[in-house]
């Protein structure tokens, strides 16, 4: 009588690994160590490919990330399982919390009217219509007329001011400024 072989042949680094650490993929009869597969799993996320196949070319195999979670560093299973996750929410849906030091990806819910939002990683405030830090007494309306570089809290404070105030501002400059007295001509001084 026969005994199997005690080892198999990885066809990665073709090396004989005893045979517990055998690895098969699903949909084929390939044979690749652990190790392999787990750096073969790594390197196709860190290249963006989320629907990992058998490394041999043409066969059809397939990886799932519950066939592959015992042989996965916790944070390579993570990101395979967000990336999946992140493939299912359209494209138009999807957008990124407009912090800087956080960018947690967020899900825009079209049917929503709702603007002030908290971001679930960063626990700061945002506008979910602008897709900005809060713009704190200001409609979105008024925000996006806004040019771009008038968009800061301290421009958008000086604006309320001026409105509380009933400064206006020059057309041909942009400077504030406080009517007192006369008519509603303006010459601008800096032209």
């Amino acid at each position: 009588m026969e005994t199997a072989p005690l080892t198999f042949l990885c066809e990665i680094c073709t090396d004989e690994k005893p045979k517990d650490e055998i690895f098969g993929v699903l949909g084929c009869r390939h044979s690749y160590c652990s190790e392999c597969m787990e750096k073969y799993v790594a390197s196709k996320l860190q290249d963006n490919v989320i629907a990992i196949g058998c490394p041999v070319s043409g066969c059809k195999g397939f990886l799932e990330p519950q066939h592959c979670i015992s042989i996965l560093p916790k944070q390579v299973f993570d990101r395979w399982g967000d990336a999946l996750c992140e493939t299912v929410i359209l494209a138009t849906q999807k957008f990124y919390c407009p912090f800087k030091d956080c960018s947690a990806l967020l899900v825009d819910d079209k049917n929503e009217v709702i603007a002030e939002s908290e971001c679930p990683d960063c626990n700061r405030l945002f506008c979910a219509q602008c897709k900005v830090p809060w713009h704190s007494g200001i409609d979105c309306a008024e925000f996006r007329k806004l040019n771009k570089d008038e968009r800061s809290s301290e421009d958008i404070m000086l604006m309320n001011l001026a409105k509380g105030k009933r400064w206006v501002r020059c057309p041909s400059c942009r400077i504030y400024i406080e009517k007192t007295m006369g008519c509603a001509y303006m010459l601008c001084r800096l032209i």
